[in-house]
């Protein structure tokens, strides 16, 4: 049995939003859609439901998952919450759920995240 199914065979999802504003900001499937790992999320492009995570170019350095760069949330013309992602531009090849895609913890007092299904 998959590990993210449920005892009726149902996938576990996960949904994300901001706090704040209640704005969905991804909606998906636990597993290779939406992957835990390290006590993070790291979002598919395909369950990603909003454009408002901008690159702000600060880098930053794992020593086994690369090079990344930190992510803010752009919540309108004025608002925004930085770094409260980020997303592995140079990432370890062992690693493919990591690749390029935008990764956020899931204890950010910001971010409303819910598992269901």
């Amino acid at each position: 049995m998959n590990a993210n199914a449920t005892d009726k065979g149902k996938i576990r999802r996960v949904r994300i939003k901001h706090r704040g504003t209640n704005t969905l900001l991804a909606d998906g499937p636990l597993g290779w859609g939406i992957t835990p790992f390290e006590g993070n999320l790291y979002i598919g492009k395909k369950y990603l439901l909003t454009d408002r995570f901008k690159v702000n170019f600060i880098p930053g350095l794992c020593v086994y998952k690369f090079l990344y760069v930190w992510m803010d949330l752009r919540l309108n013309d004025e608002n925004k919450i930085r770094n409260i992602g980020w997303m592995y531009w140079l990432p370890n090849p062992l690693l493919p759920f990591i690749w390029f895609r935008v990764a956020v913890p899931r204890t950010h007092p910001e971010l409303d995240i819910e598992e269901y299904g």
